[in-house]
């Protein structure tokens, strides 16, 4: 947590700590967090069932305004309610290489098989025990005569620099163009018979020779990076930009043809909502065979 903390305070720093929470009233980190003025919420779970405790702590999170949770030493298994709400925006650090030795004791299994590194992981977190995506790993020396403790000792130094590194690029992958390309291109290459194909120097995707979206980094002097997707037409786009502007846009070139802008640097993006509009746009340029066969296939 000291180590996320100061991050933190670097000029460049993408995320700053808004609340520091634990279940020991105890716990030093609290008093630390209110040394530096950081704000502290503390709830011993000691007689409370854990889906009650995970949803006071939850409420105090949200009240916060935070937008990310990082677990530094939280030690209490979360139910699956309390993950699923933050799924994608709930990070944890694992003294491991991960898929290596999952659990405790994960230096002294390293020691035992012979290894000659340990490490760190940061992963984000599931409802399966450090089974989360990776988000980093940091690879760690076994020497001549190691112990348990020893080889911690090493670990933990490289932890305190790739988790507040991992949780900086998590935070800012939001507006990184090439995070949020990767992420439309794997949606839109999903599609059945789907090819992409550049256009006006920006990657576009195409059904049967047709255009059914493109990616926009901030095009025409819009701060927007975003999707573009056909709409019914100009009644559909003018209703869009003007009851949710914060989601959509009108884009240069494209909407005097009725192409919407999907704004996607922007928090809390809806995947399912993009992946929805990538489909709907595809439909209505791809041939019929191509769509009676997806009908058909949905149906069954």
């Amino acid at each position: 947590m000291a180590a996320l903390l100061y991050a933190s305070r670097a000029a460049d720093c993408p995320y700053e700590i808004v609340l520091v929470a634990s279940n020991n009233p105890d716990a030093g980190g609290l008093a630390l967090a209110a040394a530096e003025g950081v704000a502290t919420f503390a709830l011993p779970h000691k007689g409370m069932a854990r889906v009650d405790h995970d949803a006071a702590m939850d409420a105090a999170i949200r009240a916060s305004g935070a937008g990310y949770v990082a677990l530094a030493g939280y030690m209490r298994i979360l139910t699956p309610e309390f993950v699923s709400g933050w799924e994608g925006r709930m990070v944890n650090i694992h003294p491991s290489l991960l898929p290596k030795y999952t659990g405790l004791h994960t230096h002294d299994r390293a020691l035992a098989a012979g290894d000659s590194h340990g490490g760190c992981t940061v992963h984000l977190v599931t409802a399966e025990l450090d089974e989360g995506p990776m988000l980093g790993q940091t690879a760690v020396a076994i020497l001549p005569g190691d112990t348990a403790d020893s080889l911690a000792a090493r670990v933990l130094i490289a932890e305190h620099q790739l988790y507040s590194r991992c949780l900086a690029a998590l935070v800012a992958r939001g507006n990184d163009p090439v995070w949020l390309l990767e992420r439309v291109r794997e949606l839109a290459l999903a599609l059945p018979e789907v090819e992409e194909r550049p256009s006006h120097g920006s990657p576009g995707w195409r059904v049967g020779g047709k255009y059914f979206a493109h990616f926009n980094d901030q095009h025409h002097g819009t701060p927007h990076i975003a999707l573009l997707a056909k709409t019914s037409g100009a009644d559909e786009l003018d209703g869009l930009v003007e009851s949710q502007p914060h989601a959509y846009f009108r884009p240069a070139y494209y909407g005097a043809a009725g192409w919407v802008g999907v704004i996607l640097n922007q928090p809390d993006v809806d995947w399912d909502g993009v992946a929805q509009w990538l489909a709907r746009s595809w439909r209505s340029v791809a041939p019929k065979k191509l769509t009676a066969l997806m009908d058909a296939a949905d149906a069954f």
